[in-house]
């Protein structure tokens, strides 16, 4: 097979077109809508019974996945594992994340989808071993807090499973996902995005779907080439969310200048505001003369 074959062996948008639907959930600085499209994607390609997803905060990556399910009406079972309490690398938070993510996600999933709130390692007996087909892993990002949740999830993972790291190209400070990585990608098929911070794409499991294969196959300049398209669509999610951002704080400040227009204090200081204005026209002429 020559490498305009292979090409299109690899991976074919179009016939994968959930790849390119629209997020219904964008939220303010996540990291992580750069990778949607892929989530999309995956959610299509490996039709998962279970899905799992240690980390969810703000929910973009987690209701990505939900919709897929539902937009595919597929029948599988979502779960999202999180104390959503923060942590040193997030930031501690309220209950606030949590409920307005269940304001978004309870309508729309609540039929498939199950927001676990407690600790990776105290969810983890609820599930079978061998039970689950996509894991998504975007806890604590230390090497050994990510190290722990890979080996102890590990045996959940079905002989069709495959498991998502995020932030495998993020090196400050105790980041720690990029060294795991580089130890156990080589032992099994693998893939990976290195926009969005990074997402290694790892198929555990030893019965990967054949037309799954395509994910994890081809020669470097044929990988590089869908690696390109998934961070061309990423990044236009991303720019979509701060354009939405934008318009957000924009509609925010138009209603509180409002407020103010409409206030006691507003009307009371206007003289004072028109004589300001006057002595400023009048300083210009001066300067200007």
């Amino acid at each position: 097979m020559n490498d305009k074959d292979e090409s299109l062996e690899i991976f074919d948008f179009f016939k994968f077109p959930a790849c390119l639907a629209e997020p219904e959930l964008l939220t303010n600085g996540s990291a992580w809508q750069g990778h949607i499209p892929i989530a999309f994607a995956l959610v299509q390609l490996l039709r998962p019974r279970v899905f799992v997803e240690l980390g969810t905060h703000n929910g973009d990556s987690y209701c990505a996945f939900c919709q897929a399910v539902k937009m595919l009406g597929l029948k599988t079972l979502c779960f999202a594992v999180d104390t959503w309490e923060g942590d040193p690398q997030t930031r501690l938070y309220g209950p606030e994340v949590l409920a307005e993510l269940r304001a978004h996600h309870d309508p729309r999933y609540a039929q498939f989808s199950c927001l676990l709130q407690t600790t990776f390692d105290s969810a983890v007996n609820s599930f079978k071993d061998k039970s689950v087909d996509l894991l998504h892993i975007d806890g604590l990002h230390t090497y050994e807090a990510v190290k722990h949740d890979f080996e102890t999830w590990l045996p959940k993972i079905s002989d069709r499973g495959v498991v998502l790291f995020h932030d495998t190209a993020e090196r400050q400070g105790d980041f720690g996902v990029w060294k795991l990585w580089a130890e156990i990608r080589d032992r099994f098929p693998h893939c990976e995005f290195s926009h969005s911070h990074g997402l290694g794409v790892l198929a555990v499991g030893k019965n990967i779907d054949p037309e799954a294969q395509m994910f994890f196959s081809g020669k470097d300049a044929t990988r590089k080439i869908v690696q390109d398209l998934f961070a061309r669509l990423g990044e236009a999610l991303f720019l979509r969310g701060q354009i939405s951002d934008l318009r957000r704080r924009l509609s925010d400040t138009e209603r509180t200048l409002e407020g103010l227009r409409s206030s006691t204090s507003w009307r009371l200081t206007r003289p004072g505001r028109m004589i300001g204005r006057k002595m400023r026209e009048l300083y210009r002429m001066v300067v200007s003369s």
